[in-house]
């Protein structure tokens, strides 16, 4: 089963996309994240992948009370992203009622921190991989934080039970998938894999299911906000998309 995350980037109380992930690229798609995020449930997602871009750069928490809102208001699954540092951030995301957190620049920096917050939560963390190549990007895609396939087997050993990969250079782009790529990280890996950035049409969308079969969730943000295609149009195509 292929599950599509339409994506709700949280920046300044907005509703915004970047471009490859540069806070200088800003486009406002939406005074009100509650309201987009409403908009794709009611065309029927279950799952929406919520990031606090204030926290990813700044990591401080600046929209925490948008993300709850998010989710009191829709009932739908959500995947907190975002300037994830510590035990408390996890927790509080996950009392405020999200389902998965996904852990990015502090999986990189102190890998340990993963295995204190698998041992108290288990499978509802994801770890964020976001790379340029095989160069890991941290801290809102600033810094850069080692190699990609040196941190798959960690992390794979460690047990995390799911990766969001994002090919940095594709985000925001419309210009594609990397699906070579994600077939390396998914061969390199024996948990699940999300894949992020780049999709601009249904056919990517395909590929994407088709790719491999640990590579079994897509995050669609740009082509969405862009009308490239609807939420209705991508859940048909993906067959079990919004399960």
């Amino acid at each position: 089963m292929f599950t599509l995350y339409p994506a709700v980037d949280i920046k300044d109380g907005r509703a915004v996309r970047l471009t490859q992930g540069r806070a200088d690229e800003e486009t406002v798609y939406g005074e009100d994240p509650v309201a987009v995020a409403q908009r794709f449930v009611d065309a029927g997602t279950s799952w929406l992948h919520v990031v606090d871009l204030d926290a990813a750069f700044t990591g401080e928490p600046r929209n925490r009370h948008l993300i709850e809102g998010i989710v009191e208001a829709t009932g739908c699954r959500v995947q907190a992203s975002g300037g994830v540092r510590t035990v408390a951030d996890v927790q509080a995301a996950l009392a405020y009622g999200a389902e998965r957190v996904v852990i990015g620049t502090m999986a990189l920096s102190e890998p340990t921190f993963v295995a204190e917050v698998l041992d108290l939560v288990g499978p509802r963390i994801a770890v964020g991989l976001d790379a340029r190549g095989t160069t890991l990007q941290a801290r809102g895609w600033t810094e850069e934080a080692g190699d990609l396939f040196e941190a798959l087997t960690r992390f794979t050993e460690m047990g995390v039970p799911r990766f969001v990969y994002t090919d940095v250079a594709k985000d925001g782009m419309l210009a594609g998938p990397n699906v070579e790529m994600l077939r390396r990280v998914a061969d390199a890996t024996s948990a699940h894999v999300t894949a992020s950035g780049g999709v601009s049409s249904l056919d990517d969308l395909d590929q994407l299911a088709e790719c491999h079969e640990r590579v079994d969730a897509a995050i669609v943000g740009k082509a969405l906000y862009s009308g490239a295609f609807t939420l209705e149009e991508a859940l048909t195509r993906v067959t079990g998309a919004s399960a």
